[in-house]
């Protein structure tokens, strides 16, 4: 078929005369959309030798079958009561496992909240103060260029003290009172290990699998695979909540919520912390819903006829995202409206969970948007990069975090929701033991340190009371239990019911997954 008979299929002859540009346009477009699609041109034929028809199939998988109280198509309202039978748009047609967790809440400190002074208790530091950090320690590793100019390497020990707590006798900071009350509902990983030293790159690797951008986030991969447990609400989420302190936060780009090679769609939705959550939501001062809805409906039909025009699969996505946006329009004051919450709530969170854009009031919002079933929050909270003052600063983040992670854990928990429910704390790396910069007792900073850092995870299958893996004496090297990154997100994935290695994604000749091509493995130890 010539070009020009395709281009009369799409627009027939005497429906009238045709722009030059939209006609080449057109011609561009129906090319490239065919260049596309056609890899699958031959399992496509293939399986309807066996009797099977592919979009049929992936279109019976994907229709809504998530019902409320009533047996009608779920809200976000009827969810929170309602009868799950299979989610919406899911492209995994079933899971591979049995899935222990339906939602996750991911809490990332931007930055790299320095492990010694939090979790990774290290005494014997105390007796090594000022002292030049061994060449036997270091053995060669790379520093950041704002250490490695420095004459020397003084140890800083950590000025915080530290108690153990629990059955599991996990040590835990003073800084962080509220919790070490929990340290048996939470699963610690002491080895976390990544080859990335600066934020950018770092962050991207955490999140997303790479440290090169444009990959899909974890936040999209779930999107993806296991679909909307909702219809009123995005299936994912993202919150930039306020640190107390600004001292030094790093830039936070929305590239880091991007769906890369996966349908936009799949990309998270970021609310604001202050005003309208999401701006341009609400209709413009005179225009009522029902000029609203005119309006989408006739977008909708220009988008449809471009669709059938020229096949872009994006086309869809952009229908969709008119149509989400018009539900939400009822289902965000809804979720937003905390002032229906009781004053025990509050008495659990803390006051600060009433000003909007804090920490607090940011993990409250995350369970209330687990309750109407967004499957994924991905949560980031700035101002962990010590690079000095930590005395002055690290008071401060953990105060952020400690009483709002506390209630977080416990709410979901008395709502019967933990269980079901993942929550992910960490940074993108660890601190170093040595001080950057001027040392005293009372203060010192930290440098960036990728060979070892911390994390934890509460409820959706992971193991309560698990510490897993040690550090040495100065919490530089690991010398039991590595986790790579590529490891926790295997493993996270297996809780979601997901084999990392099969659930996979066509893409510049790669089978790309979220665990990349290196060997990663899922860790038993850190399930329940």
């Amino acid at each position: 078929m010539s070009s020009h008979d395709e281009l009369d299929d799409i627009i027939p002859p005497g429906d009238g005369p045709v722009h030059p540009v939209f006609e080449e346009w057109v011609r561009t477009e129906t090319r490239r959309q065919f260049l596309r699609r056609g890899s699958n041109a031959l399992g496509m034929a293939a399986l309807s030798a066996l009797g099977l028809d592919a979009l049929s199939g992936r279109a019976a998988e994907a229709s809504p079958l998530l019902l409320g109280p009533d047996g009608r198509p779920a809200t976000a309202a009827s969810v929170r009561g309602g009868k799950l039978i299979q989610p919406v748009n899911a492209a995994l047609p079933k899971l591979h496992f049995p899935a222990t967790a339906k939602h996750v809440i991911y809490l990332h400190m931007v930055g790299g909240p320095p492990q010694m002074d939090m979790y990774d208790y290290k005494p014997k530091m105390q007796e090594f103060y000022d002292k030049d950090l061994p060449e036997s320690i270091r053995n060669g590793q790379r520093l950041t260029t704002m250490t490695s100019g420095q004459a020397r390497f003084p140890i800083a020990p950590s000025k915080y003290k530290f108690q153990q707590h629990g059955k599991s006798g996990m040590w835990v900071s003073e800084l962080l009172p509220y919790t070490a009350k929990m340290v048996d509902d939470m699963c610690f990983v002491r080895s976390m290990h990544t080859e990335a030293i600066n934020h950018e790159p770092a962050i991207t690797y955490m999140q997303t699998g790479n440290q090169v951008t444009g990959r899909p986030c974890m936040g999209s991969w779930v999107s993806y695979g296991l679909g909307s447990l909702n219809q009123d609400l995005p299936t994912f989420v993202v919150l930039v909540a306020q640190p107390s302190n600004t001292e030094q936060v790093q830039a936070i780009s929305a590239r880091l919520w991007q769906s890369g090679y996966l349908p936009g769609e799949h990309a998270g939705v970021s609310f604001r912390s202050g005003g309208d959550p999401i701006l341009y939501i609400n209709n413009p001062a005179g225009v009522p819903t029902s000029v609203r809805r005119t309006t989408l409906d006739g977008l909708k039909a220009l988008n449809e006829l471009n669709y059938k025009t020229v096949g872009d699969d994006e086309t869809h996505t952009r229908i969709q995202q008119y149509e989400l946006a018009f539900r939400m329009q009822a289902s965000v004051p809804d979720l937003t409206d905390v002032k229906s919450e009781p004053e025990s709530t509050y008495a659990l969170y803390g006051e600060e969970a009433k000003k909007p854009g804090s920490f607090a009031y940011t993990t409250l919002m995350a369970r209330r948007m687990v309750e109407r079933g967004v499957r994924f929050i991905q949560v980031y909270l700035n101002n962990w990069d010590t690079h000095a003052n930590v005395s002055g600063r690290l008071p401060m983040q953990c105060k952020d975090i400690d009483q709002a992670c506390y209630a977080l854990v416990q709410d979901l928990k008395q709502r019967g929701l933990l269980d079901e429910t993942l929550i992910i704390w960490g940074g993108e790396f660890g601190r170093t033991i040595y001080s950057q910069g001027g040392l005293t007792r009372d203060n010192y900073g930290r440098d960036h340190h990728p060979r070892c850092f911390t994390m934890w995870m509460a409820g959706g299958g992971a193991k309560p009371g698990m510490v897993y893996g040690e550090t040495d004496d100065f919490s530089y090297n690991i010398v039991k239990d590595p986790v790579h990154i590529r490891d926790f997100h295997a493993t996270v994935l297996r809780l979601l019911g997901i084999d990392h290695e099969r659930f996979t994604v066509k893409f510049q000749g790669l089978d790309q997954k979220l665990t990349g091509v290196e060997v990663a493995k899922v860790i038993p130890d850190l399930i329940a």
